[in-house]
């Protein structure tokens, strides 16, 4: 296999849409930047297509580097000893070398003791397309050794950057019209790079990849239609509770430990994420129904319902999504939904530490008139049961500070909340 012209290729190719396309600076790179000063590994973690190859590419630009990406079917079925015979090809093409980007190393089985002796010269950057890539022999290896970041597909604030609409202290009525013009169409077609490159159309060819290369071939799963009815049922179903038992009876699948394992799989290629219910006792929160957010409302919308069709979904989805990013920068961050026995429910409890930090409602209101008691109720409730002040509801387009039985709650439009 003539590795030095894949290699060449694929850098070329880098090169090229550095240059010719429309790269905005991903939260988070400053800090990847700092991370590889001292440990020597990085990896990159996260859903298929949501910009990990420039995202490594922009990191290891200043220096002297080599690229590879084993996501390319030229490179299919490689050995770990081919890895050797490319690191040969590096140099032959480099000479030297400070920087070495492993692109979707999971494609190649047994990579990490390649890797493991690569780092005691180099810095490393690894990509992986599965949460699990790190949790194998690398991490009994490296322990403190790399660090791993999760990229998300773009959030609002980067979607802002792409369609140059300016963040202000302050807005016009007119600023603000246009931010919530751009937040209807991130809605609409979500955070995935190519989504804006090549179509709407490209998010569906993203998701039959993702079911076919992360979820069918690497674990072989043989009822290949039923997972993929399964996946479709989760992100149709998205911010709603599911318990497994139910879902085995629904797709006829006799044993309830297959359709948990089906759901880790997903969940690890980024597809999906669960939430579990909050409560004080850990066996009562690990017996409760979970619920199952999407990576990406664009997903939800190609995939399952559109946006237009349930508002109140959507915007849900996509707190829960923030919270997340939010949650994959801060270590003590934990999210939570939270529901009582007379089903009052609050979307998402949000824990730092031991304690409580606030209590989030997402609701689709544009004024005062449309504002729901249940969902107060439940705020109230939840906010009594946890000894937790700090209450939000984040609205459509409806903002200000009320008091309910002696309680304030903050109104917060969704834009706004996610600019923060």
């Amino acid at each position: 296999m003539d590795f030095k012209s894949i290699i060449k290729e694929q850098r070329e190719e880098l090169e090229k849409i550095e240059k010719e396309e429309k790269i905005i600076e991903r939260t988070g790179l400053n800090k990847s930047k700092e991370s590889l000063k001292y440990p020597n590994i990085l990896a990159i973690l996260g859903i298929r297509r949501c910009g990990k190859s420039i995202f490594s590419y922009l990191l290891a630009k200043p220096h002297k580097f080599a690229y590879i990406n084993f996501d390319d079917e030229r490179l299919a079925g490689l050995k770990s000893d081919d890895l050797n015979k490319i690191l040969e090809s590096f140099y032959e093409l480099y000479e030297n070398i400070d920087y070495i980007i492993l692109d979707e190393i999971q494609n190649v089985d047994n990579w990490e003791l390649f890797v493991n002796r690569l780092r005691r010269t180099k810095k490393i950057i690894l990509t992986g397309s599965n949460s699990k890539l790190l949790s194998g022999e690398l991490s009994t290896h490296l322990t403190g050794r790399y660090l791993d970041i999760i990229l998300f597909p773009f959030s609002f604030k980067e979607f802002l950057k792409l369609k140059e609409v300016k963040e202000n202290k302050v807005y016009t009525t007119q600023e603000k019209a246009e931010i919530m013009k751009t937040l209807q169409e991130y809605l609409e077609i979500g955070g995935f790079p190519e989504a804006y490159k090549f179509g709407k159309g490209m998010i569906s060819k993203i998701y039959e990849d993702i079911l076919t290369k992360d979820i069918l071939l690497r674990y072989n799963i043989s009822k290949k239609e039923e997972i993929k009815k399964l996946a479709k049922y989760l992100i149709t179903n998205s911010s709603g509770e599911i318990t497994y038992s139910k879902l085995a009876r629904i797709f006829n699948i006799k044993h309830v430990s297959t359709i948990s394992n089906w759901i880790s799989y997903l969940e690890n290629a980024f597809l999906i994420f669960r939430l579990e219910r909050f409560d004080f006792k850990l066996k009562q929160q690990f017996i409760a129904p979970k619920k199952v957010y999407c990576i990406d409302s664009g997903l939800m919308n190609s995939i399952g319902f559109k946006f237009s069709e349930n508002k109140g979904k959507v915007i849900e989805n996509e707190v829960a999504l923030e919270l997340q990013r939010r949650k994959a920068k801060e270590n003590s961050f934990e999210v939570y939904y939270w529901k009582d026995y007379q089903q009052n429910e609050v979307d998402f409890v949000i824990k730092k530490d031991k304690k409580i930090e606030s209590l989030i409602q997402v609701s689709y209101i544009n004024s005062k008139e449309e504002i729901k008691e249940r969902e107060t109720n439940a705020l109230l409730k939840a906010s009594k049961e946890l000894r937790c002040k700090n209450l939000i509801v984040i609205t459509w387009d409806y903002e200000t500070e009320e008091k309910f039985e002696g309680e304030k709650v903050k109104f917060v439009p969704l834009w706004k909340w996610l600019l923060e």
